[in-house]
């Protein structure tokens, strides 16, 4: 039996990477940058809650944070992870991982209902490149069905992916990592704090070493805000990317481009017109 966890570190939210990195903000109806590429749905992890795969195959080699990896562990969680499994339900920071961790959307998944759909994960080519992607979906046809949560509900599912690219036409170990998002209606699992997939420790999504520099994105750990509609609703924000719900980032030499990074976790600026105002408000200030 779940038990729920008191362990929330305090997030940062800072705004300073305003100027660092291209942010574009936009406010679709539904955003639809998933990758509905075969390859992705070769293997599956089977109905579970908090599971993991064993250690799968890339395909090709990433330097993460100067450490070559060809394997990673995909996680039910929302995450995979490099070092083992991570089979932590409630998000905490993402600098506090211990380990390297990559997350689209770290909260408590849990595919035991029949009406979600269960984790796929494969091998495919992007753009020319060698790819491995996870979907946290499942497909039938022309219908996509997104994961629930803990405990068992689907009266809510959410449909997002992990999409990694080979991209050693521009270095060894060079690669791409996106987040893509189609639908995100539930942040919180019922072991951690949440009430019909709504409150508690809310979702988290971003990326680690595992010892001293994290991203987390703006709406990280907050109520609300990464939820279809919300001020930093995950699909309607876009990072280095034309796609709304679609973030990118650029891992060269063994780090991450384009976002700050300070030896802490970090905070990308908003993907709402919220924040698009905020910001105007203060320029104009500046200005007056």
């Amino acid at each position: 039996m779940k038990l729920q966890t008191s362990k929330l570190p305090q997030w940062c939210a800072s705004a300073l990477c305003a100027t660092a990195i291209s942010l574009t903000l936009a406010t679709p109806a539904q955003a639809d940058a998933i990758r509905m590429d075969p390859g992705f749905t070769t293997n599956n992890l089977p109905r579970n809650d908090d599971g993991s795969t064993g250690l799968v195959n890339l395909g090709f080699t990433a330097n993460f944070f100067g450490t070559n990896y060809t394997g990673l562990f995909v996680n039910n969680n929302g995450n995979v992870t490099f070092n083992g499994p991570l089979s932590t339900f409630t998000p905490f920071s993402l600098l506090s991982t211990a380990t390297p961790i990559i997350a689209p959307f770290f909260a408590d998944v849990d595919t035991r209902n029949l009406a979600s759909g269960i984790v796929h994960y494969g091998n495919s080519v992007v753009n020319g490149q060698a790819a491995f992607g996870v979907n946290w979906f499942s497909t039938s046809g022309l219908t996509t069905t997104g994961v629930g949560y803990f405990p068992s509900a689907a009266n809510l599912l959410n449909t997002f992916q992990l999409v990694m690219i080979n991209r050693s036409d521009t270095g060894a170990g060079n690669f791409d990592f996106e987040f893509n998002y189609r639908d995100i209606r539930w942040e919180t699992g019922g072991a951690s704090g949440g009430s019909g997939g709504l409150g508690g420790n809310s979702a988290r999504a971003g990326y680690s070493n595992g010892t001293n520099t994290a991203f987390e994105l703006n709406g990280s750990a907050v109520n609300g805000a990464f939820l279809n509609g919300g001020p930093n609703a995950l699909i309607s924000g876009r990072l280095n990317s034309s796609e709304p719900g679609r973030y990118l980032f650029q891992v060269r030499n063994g780090a991450v481009i384009g976002v700050p990074e300070a030896g802490g976790t970090v905070a990308l600026l908003g993907g709402s017109l919220a924040a698009l105002g905020l910001l105007r408000r203060r320029l104009a200030r500046r200005t007056t």
